[in-house]
């Protein structure tokens, strides 16, 4: 996928994070701190299911890149924790507060780094939907929260669910 900036409105408290030279970032990718490094959510070993995948993504969950990095950059890049940003989806509709997290690819060995689907549990998601969307969309407005930097979705509604 290529740079798109998806940030659409609201604080997106940034961070800086540290990049390997031999990471490739684009701008508007879900990223996941690995140990002291940021990383686009396509590049998480598969952990064998698309929840385990959603998952161990959640926990890591940094944000939402907001400058891109090539193959040989090491200087670090700045990453939305917090922010209202659209994703591409699969078609569907949509109620706010839904839990959202990283979608799987079609080979269900790969999270998508640009991509979003609806989730059964606040430990799969990265964020909740932020506009309602009555009619079937292949896209949506996604309230996320960095689990590394402000303790993120999980947990956070009445029910724990």
């Amino acid at each position: 996928m290529s740079d798109k900036m998806r940030w659409r409105y609201g604080d997106t408290n940034p961070v800086v994070a540290a990049v390997d030279s031999a990471t490739v970032i684009e701008i508007g990718d879900l990223i996941y701190q690995d140990t002291d490094d940021a990383k686009p959510a396509s590049s998480q070993a598969d952990q064998g299911s698309e929840t385990a995948n959603q998952e161990l993504f959640a926990d890591k969950f940094l944000g939402v890149a907001m400058q891109r990095s090539r193959t040989g950059d090491t200087a670090p890049i700045r990453v939305a924790t917090t922010g209202v940003f659209e994703f591409e989806c699969p078609s569907g509709t949509f109620e706010l507060g839904d839990l959202l997290g990283a979608d799987e690819n079609t080979a269900g060995d790969a999270l998508l780094s640009q991509q979003v689907d609806k989730v059964s549990a606040s430990k799969y998601a990265v964020g909740r939907v932020a506009k309602r969307t009555a009619s079937a969309a292949t896209a949506v407005l996604v309230d996320i929260r960095s689990t590394v930097m402000t303790g993120g979705v999980e947990g956070s509604s009445p029910s724990g669910v």
